[in-house]
């Protein structure tokens, strides 16, 4: 296995709630180190934000990913007592997770006819980065000598 140097994409996100396609951001990735096989780890660095695979043929799906995890983890309680006023945020995130791991083969990342990767922002809008480690598979691994 080889790793390659963290590739930091930055994202800026539109409003307070929002869900970013960073497929092709993947891709352009892996096609600018010429990998063939191997994975991709896609992380959030945030506490506010995540990362998942979902649908990005209908963006109607999106919407309702959005309002459903608003009606689960409302923007106000009565509860929350985190002085920032973001509680919600930091719930939706540890709901929808910060890292992903993709498959990369034949030069692409291995997803399904409908999925896409997404960056979740869920307390903009901010400036958010992505960070992308690409980890490359031999073609072929070395053989260890067994020893009897």
């Amino acid at each position: 296995m080889k790793s390659h140097p963290m590739v930091i994409e930055q994202i800026t996100t539109r409003s307070r709630c929002q869900m970013v396609d960073v497929t092709s951001r993947l891709r352009d990735a892996i096609a600018s180190l010429g990998i063939r096989d191997g994975m991709i780890l896609v992380q959030s660095p945030h506490t506010t934000a995540g990362v998942t695979i979902n649908e990005n043929a209908d963006p109607d799906v999106q919407q309702d990913l959005l309002a459903k995890l608003e009606q689960l983890v409302p923007h106000k309680e009565p509860f929350y007592e985190h002085v920032e006023g973001n509680s919600d945020a930091h719930v939706k995130t540890s709901l929808v997770g910060n890292l992903l791991t993709v498959i990369v083969e034949n030069g692409d990342v291995s997803l399904g006819t409908w999925q896409g990767v997404y960056f979740c922002e869920f307390d903009g809008p901010r400036q958010r980065q992505l960070w992308l480690k690409v980890v490359e598979f031999d073609a072929f691994p070395p053989r260890r000598a067994v020893v009897t």
